[in-house]
């Protein structure tokens, strides 16, 4: 249970760190909502995954998620050049995240 909510919790950074973006320095009330509560819940949910999992590998993981959807993202909506190191570069931290899942 606490792998599954590790990886939502990676995702939420994503939604966070998106929204942070759009919310134009919280400017912005819709995206500024959105980063608060996708903030806290993925926040909570890395502190849960943190009451069994290694602090290193836990954090590794959810940051490693959270910042290759996060790039993913912003290549997708044209928002970051779409190149092919850009892409070999964003496979690489999802192996090493998988790696570390694998040696955990």
């Amino acid at each position: 249970m606490s792998w599954v909510l590790l990886v939502l919790s990676g995702v939420l950074e994503a939604v966070w760190a998106t929204a942070l973006d759009r919310s134009d320095g919280f400017s912005r009330l819709v995206p500024s909502i959105v980063f608060g509560v996708a903030l806290t819940a993925s926040m909570a949910g890395l502190a849960y995954a943190l009451r069994e999992l290694p602090v290193g590998t836990a954090y590794a993981v959810w940051v490693g998620i959270g910042a290759a959807l996060t790039a993913g993202y912003a290549m997708a909506t044209g928002a970051e050049p779409v190149t092919v190191v850009r892409i070999a570069l964003i496979l690489g931290i999802v192996a090493c995240v998988a790696g570390l899942k694998i040696t955990t």
